[in-house]
């Protein structure tokens, strides 16, 4: 993992695994974002057995087996689904590809574990609402900046043991390092990547409904720009958004493409958690001009004082062993399916409803 490039973002964990080697089979395919990398990776660290592969390009297929050389590359999609033994498959589909695969891969009987954004559309959505339905499939989505983050992990904990009472604001800045002549052609494409509010800004929805343990909300209001990369028209490179949930906490979160080259990794995630007795900082991949190096810092102010925690090797990655258990067991202990829907609805309603601004 390049700690400049978002696009490579694949923590490496310590090994937990919940099953037995051979106990949980799950494939991969469709490589179009290297997020497929941490998402893959994490599964073999929770005991999964990565059994097959299939990708159309021979380049991405070869760079995938030289790390994974245990996959058994699939000849096509088909064949892949096709495999009794396969429990789950991820993919990294092009953005606007995701949702009818996942529709094909629950189809075939098996799960899914996307990429975030897991839809471009709210047609797609009912779709694949429709097919987990009928199916009994569960569709789960990758929300690496939350599930992939041990600082926002113990922030989690650190709720539900109420040291900040109840959470009536959570605050997210999400800017990534564009890193535009590594990206793809359909990455500036709005029909394919959805816009910045759907694709980066589900991250940041996604946390504010766990944080706050809200279910459902609204999107008071929502921003899109293109400031500086008239190259690219179709880009949105800034977005912002305010939603109020149903419970009546708040929610603001700003995302961007304008990490400068100065700063060491790819982009300065944060999140602010105001609750009724206190509050949590959470600075997800860097303390700017600091000597704390890495990431996953996290800050606790309530009635005892103020406290620093470094994350980083305490509380690993649960949600992957979780999502095996789950999808073994049929239960919804990772992410129920209701959660990871009303996420990607709500950045589906911010994209849409936006006001351009530049």
């Amino acid at each position: 993992m390049k700690i400049s490039d978002g696009m490579t973002y694949a923590p490496k964990g310590k090994p937990c695994p919940v099953v037995k080697p051979g106990e949980f089979l799950f494939s991969a395919a469709h490589l179009d974002h290297g997020h497929i990398y941490g998402m893959v990776g994490a599964l073999i660290e929770a005991g999964g057995t990565l059994k097959s592969v299939y990708d159309p390009q021979p380049e991405r297929l070869a760079k995938f087996l030289k790390t994974y050389p245990q996959a058994v590359a699939a000849p096509s999609e088909e064949a892949l689904l096709a495999d009794p033994e396969t429990v789950l498959v991820a993919g990294a589909h092009i953005t606007s590809e995701r949702g009818p695969f996942g529709c094909r891969v629950m189809a075939a009987g098996k799960d899914y574990f996307t990429d975030k954004a897991p839809f471009t559309t709210l047609e797609q959505l009912e779709d694949a609402k429709r097919t987990a339905a009928a199916t009994g499939r569960k569709y789960m989505v990758y929300y690496s900046e939350r599930l992939h983050v041990e600082g926002a992990i113990l922030a989690g904990y650190m709720i539900e043991q109420g040291e900040i009472g109840k959470v009536i604001h959570v605050e997210g800045l999400g800017p990534h390092r564009l890193g535009a002549a590594g990206r793809p052609a359909w990455f500036f494409e709005k029909e394919k990547y959805g816009g910045i509010l759907c694709d980066i800004g589900s991250h940041q929805i996604e946390q504010y409904l766990y944080f706050a343990g809200e279910e459902d909300a609204r999107v008071a209001y929502s921003r899109i720009g293109n400031y500086a990369n008239p190259d690219h028209p179709e880009l949105d490179d800034f977005g912002d958004c305010s939603i109020v949930g149903a419970k009546g906490s708040t929610n603001y979160f700003r995302v961007d493409w304008f990490t400068p080259d100065g700063l060491r990794t790819w982009g300065d995630g944060r999140t602010l958690i105001l609750g009724t007795e206190g509050y949590i900082e959470i600075r997800k991949y860097v303390d700017i001009a600091s000597q704390r190096q890495g990431g996953d810092h996290v800050f606790l102010v309530n009635g005892r004082g103020e406290q620093y925690f470094d994350a980083h090797g305490v509380t690993g990655y649960p949600f992957f062993g979780q999502l095996i258990l789950d999808c073994l067991e049929r239960t919804e202990s990772a992410m129920t399916q209701a959660h990871a829907f009303k996420a990607a609805e709500l950045c589906l309603r911010a994209q849409a409803q936006a006001v351009r601004v530049r």
